[in-house]
């Protein structure tokens, strides 16, 4: 796949990193799947391994850019980082010995598994019987109004799930944006305060992964390109897409309505999940 190819799926990585919390796993581990196919088994290895820097290098643009105001939500939750950050670890290190095809096919059950949840239990697409207390989804985020204006208190996201969401999510190179955006909209939270906070909490997993996947010796990839598993080229493509449209979508974010922010987000997980089971 030629570097300009790669250059314009980073932009769209960049469209989902700030409409739906996506650093870049849902749509880097497919395409770099492809693009390294004469790697044979380990193109999936080094794909989640390429999505780990890619994720570190975007949700660290999207969390610098947000607006004033909208992390307050995750102010004082650093026991939930820190699992996240070692589930992370304990993510890499698992994918490092797992056969490729788990990888492969474990990435696509989550994603199955995950739309079916969102599609059949209620308070995804459609809203759940109302909390007493709870925050009215239908109101959006704004600078100034974070933790009143369609985010719970804390985010949503209980501290003990840190681990798991960041093992699973480091395993198969997903991020994390897939656990978290569903828990914290069925907390109350909108599409738009749900996919802003992803973002930091996506930082936390990809920064140790990305760490190990560059310093841990990749066993048998030798492959010209590579940094421990890294493909650094095509990472160095999507980053170039992506970047420049994080900053400008952060500075002028687009306003969708709740109803197709969430379809949209639905059916970004059913491309991706279809695009790794037939690469």
């Amino acid at each position: 796949m030629s570097f300009v190819v790669l250059v314009l799926i980073g932009v769209l990585v960049g469209v989902t990193t700030v409409l739906f919390g996506f650093g870049g796993g849902f749509v880097t581990v497919p395409i770099i799947t492809v693009a390294d196919a004469a790697l044979g088994g380990d193109a999936v290895r080094v794909a989640t391994a390429t999505s780990a820097l890619v994720m570190l290098v975007n949700a660290a643009v999207a969390t610098a850019s947000a607006r004033r105001g909208a992390l307050t939500p995750l102010r004082g939750r650093w026991t939930l980082f820190l699992l996240l950050g070692g589930g992370g670890v304990v993510g890499v290190a698992a994918a490092r010995f797992a056969p490729d095809v788990l990888i492969r096919w474990g990435f696509v059950v989550y994603l199955a598994v995950t739309v079916a949840d969102l599609v059949l239990r209620p308070g995804f697409l459609r809203p759940g019987r109302a909390r007493p207390g709870a925050p009215d989804p239908s109101v959006h985020s704004t600078a100034g109004r974070a933790t009143a204006a369609g985010v719970p208190t804390g985010g949503g996201l209980p501290t003990v799930a840190g681990l798991p969401i960041g093992a699973a999510a480091a395993f198969l190179g997903v991020g994390g944006s897939v656990m978290t955006v569903p828990v914290m909209r069925r907390a109350g939270a909108t599409m738009s305060a749900a996919t802003t906070l992803a973002n930091p909490l996506t930082l936390a997993i990809a920064l140790p992964a990305t760490i190990a996947t560059l310093l841990v010796p990749a066993g048998a990839l030798h492959a010209a390109g590579l940094v421990g598993a890294v493909d650094v080229r095509a990472a160095a493509a999507l980053l170039l897409g992506a970047v420049p449209v994080i900053v400008m979508l952060r500075r002028r974010p687009p306003h969708l309505p709740e109803a197709v922010h969430a379809w949209g987000y639905l059916v970004l997980l059913v491309a991706a999940g279809v695009a790794v089971a037939v690469a």
